[in-house]
């Protein structure tokens, strides 16, 4: 069963997205893969505790309402505005944002400055990703659907090509143990894999 965490992983790490940032940022491949491993599982724990109150939740949501980019991700990453993405790190991470790099870089043996670079390319990205997994499971919930079907002509065409290497069956997974509220007990907690941050955004949504 795919979670959110799982599925950012798989789409950020793909060897397109990978050579895109590459590309952007100077920094390689093998560093960038390294840093995104442990940044990715942080930036989730750090969104869900912001999101974990409601003025958080709203203020999250209203950046995703300006980060709606459905390109697949090796061109988002490409095209990232690094100055808008830095703006989002900071948000993120908030007064903990230089502990939270320091803790990315001692883990990825990689310096502080070429963390901040990366995260700053993928943050909207990021943000892209959360806004249409959200969509997409806030359409199939208010059509009463037990899970999602490619087939049936919910329009989920955003998150395939945003995750344009992530086979169809994860994102399913995904969406169809959100809309089942199921929780596999062998997964990481909630807090960590961004089903408790998707449960957040998406109660807020139903108000």
């Amino acid at each position: 069963m795919s979670t959110l965490l799982q599925l950012l992983l798989k789409s950020f790490t793909q060897q397109s997205s990978i050579d895109a940032a590459e590309k952007k940022t100077g920094i390689s491949g093998r560093q960038i893969l390294t840093i995104l491993s442990y940044a990715l599982p942080l930036l989730i724990k750090f969104m869900t505790k912001n999101a974990s109150s409601q003025s958080g939740a709203q203020s999250l949501l209203g950046a995703l309402t300006q980060h709606k980019n459905t390109k697949a991700m090796p061109l988002q990453i490409a095209e990232a505005n690094t100055d808008d993405g830095a703006k989002i790190i900071g948000h993120i991470f908030g007064q903990q944002q230089n502990d939270a790099v320091s803790q990315i870089a001692q883990q990825s043996g990689v310096s502080a400055n070429d963390v901040s670079k990366v995260l700053a390319v993928m943050a909207p990205a990021l943000l892209s990703s959360l806004s249409s997994v959200t969509t997409a499971t806030a359409n199939a919930q208010q059509a009463k659907k037990p899970g999602v079907d490619l087939s049936d002509g919910l329009d989920v065409s955003d998150i395939v090509g945003i995750f344009q290497s992530t086979k169809s069956d994860g994102i399913t997974g995904l969406l169809g143990s959100l809309l089942g509220g199921k929780v596999d007990t062998a997964a990481p907690a909630a807090a960590d894999d961004g089903t408790a941050l998707l449960g957040s955004l998406l109660n807020l949504m139903h108000k």
